[in-house]
């Protein structure tokens, strides 16, 4: 899914995964208040591109994750 224009994420406030761990690394960062939408980005590149996926489609993967469902995926 593209960001149109109407995503603004400059002033987004980004909060690092929960799986991330405490080691540094390769760390997940989500947005939350985006209406329909959860910007993903990695933390190792905050002025890198991010990624919008649509909230349902978050949330299943983040329920797969949870779950286990996605372990060799």
């Amino acid at each position: 899914m593209k960001i149109s224009p109407e995503y603004d994420l400059s002033t987004a406030v980004w909060r690092k995964s929960s799986y991330s761990g405490g080691e540094g690394g390769n760390c997940l960062e989500v947005s939350d208040d985006h209406p329909g939408i959860v910007p993903v980005r990695d933390s190792k590149d905050p002025h890198g591109p991010a990624l919008a996926f649509r909230a349902p489609a978050w949330t299943a993967f983040v329920e797969g994750v949870k779950s286990g469902s996605l372990h060799g995926v």
